[in-house]
């Protein structure tokens, strides 16, 4: 092939009009990428506000479903629940209760609205434990393997109410082939997991830990989330999950870890998700509050870079804003 520069080759050409822009666009954004999280908490009569997540809500269990009906009726394809439970000890009794407060949000939004919106469990302890880490603790250490038994028991626990999936955060060594054990033994072989295969320990987290009440009341996860420094290791945590079962696979946070996501989804051309965490939404709200940047514009343009990096599947709390800005 000739190789053709300027003048003869003039790429503004092809950038001359929005149509043309459109027709060679190479990323398109659709609101069928969206997962949007929800929030149900036990004890309160009314949606409350996240403090550092403007327009984000924990809901009443009263309210749960038409939080969903909404989602559903913007064309979002998919929730992930997370649940705030009264009662928080340090096995996780709550976590583990048929009746517990995100079994009775899943089992609720599936009977409201069946087919027409999936319905993701979170599965992992850290909401549901005194302490706030996502596994048993023992003379201050986090249990890896006694605590796989509690992720199964859990993931069976919300397929019996009714999940579509499962999606294990804990970021225990082992969790997914522990899970996929559980879950084929309780009949429950359908049951896809979404692995949060390279989940770094992040700066990003901390408006999520005031919607979900889980912030550790001791240390910090650097023992069992990921250095964010380090990529290879990425690699290899994802390829492990593929290998004990996961159905797709996932990077956390999304927006500094492009890298990542373009690299898990080169490297095993899995289906591919990307949060983009409280802490990446948050920045854009405030920097939005104060007139710096056109939050419609810079969050979808965010979100356009995670999909271009190769993730098929946003988790987003931008969900329910982009889904409208995309019809306009």
């Amino acid at each position: 092939m000739t190789r053709m520069q300027y003048p003869e080759l003039r790429m503004r050409r092809l950038r001359a009009t929005h149509k043309l822009r459109d027709m060679v666009r190479e990323t398109s954004l659709s609101v069928n990428d969206f997962i949007y999280p929800l929030f149900v908490k036990e004890g309160i009569d009314a949606p409350e506000e996240i403090r550092s997540m403007p327009d984000q809500y924990q809901y009443p269990p009263k309210d749960i479903v038409e939080a969903a009906r909404e989602a559903q009726a913007l064309g979002i394809p998919a929730v992930m629940m997370f649940g705030i439970p009264e009662l928080k000890d340090e096995v996780a009794t709550s976590a583990l209760d048929d009746n517990g407060i995100t079994q009775n949000a899943i089992r609720a939004i599936k009977e409201d609205l069946g087919d027409r919106l999936m319905v993701i469990g979170d599965v992992c302890l850290c909401e549901y434990m005194s302490h706030g880490h996502c596994g048993i603790v023992e003379n201050g250490e986090i249990l890896n393997d006694v605590t796989l038994e509690l992720y199964g028991r859990v993931a069976v626990s919300y397929a019996r109410a009714g999940a579509d999936m499962v999606a294990p955060s804990g970021m225990m060594d082992g969790q997914v082939g522990a899970i996929r054990h559980a879950l084929d033994k309780a009949g429950y072989g359908h049951i896809p997991i979404m692995a949060y295969s390279a989940k770094q320990s992040s700066n990003f987290y901390g408006p999520f830990r005031d919607a979900a009440e889980s912030a550790p009341s001791f240390g910090d996860r650097r023992g069992y989330q990921m250095d964010f420094a380090n990529k290879e290791e990425a690699i290899r945590e994802t390829l492990l999950d593929i290998q004990e079962g996961a159905d797709i696979i996932m990077v956390k946070p999304a927006l500094a870890y492009l890298d990542m996501i373009q690299s898990v989804r080169t490297e095993f051309r899995m289906p591919t998700a990307a949060y983009n965490v409280s802490g990446e939404f948050s920045m854009v709200k405030a920097a939005a509050a104060n007139g710096w940047i056109d939050e419609k514009k810079v969050a979808l343009e965010i979100l356009t870079a995670i999909k271009r990096a190769g993730a098929e599947m946003i988790i987003t709390y931008h969900a329910k804003d982009a889904a409208k800005w995309l019809k306009e």
